[in-house]
């Protein structure tokens, strides 16, 4: 789950790759994965369809249990809004779902009103604002 992310969790990552164009979705799901490398495009093995993956620098180090390297993977799932938009998260997002605007490397990213499926208001709309959630 994204709550369950920490700033600390991500201050290896040097770039996010995506994988398709995110300007049309109102939130992706992030998780972190033990991955064997530090880059490059890894496996995926969920249903649904991996939409991007952070890179990390040189400097980050393996896990001395597992050899292996924690990064964030970007996804969606079959019934998610991109593909069923009066669906099940027609007016809501899973737990782990966030604003793929507010994502950068080394930044958790957050839910919006946006990515929480409800619409801003025609004030705040007009005025530019986005609150977080």
């Amino acid at each position: 789950m994204s709550s369950l992310i920490s700033e600390n969790d991500l201050k290896h990552e040097t770039a996010l790759v995506w994988l398709e164009d995110i300007t049309h979705l109102d939130y992706v799901r992030q998780s972190l994965d033990r991955l064997p490398t530090r880059s490059g495009k890894p496996a995926y093995h969920r249903d649904g369809r991996m939409v991007g993956y952070a890179t990390l620098s040189a400097d980050a180090k393996a896990s001395r249990a597992s050899g292996t390297f924690r990064r964030r993977v970007f996804w969606l799932l079959p019934h998610d809004r991109d593909s069923e938009p009066v669906g099940l998260y027609a007016s809501s997002a899973p737990a782990e779902a966030v604003d793929p605007d507010t994502l950068e490397p080394r930044v958790k990213g957050r839910k919006t009103e946006r990515s929480e499926g409800g619409p801003p208001s025609s004030a705040m709309r007009e005025l530019g604002i986005t609150l977080p959630l």
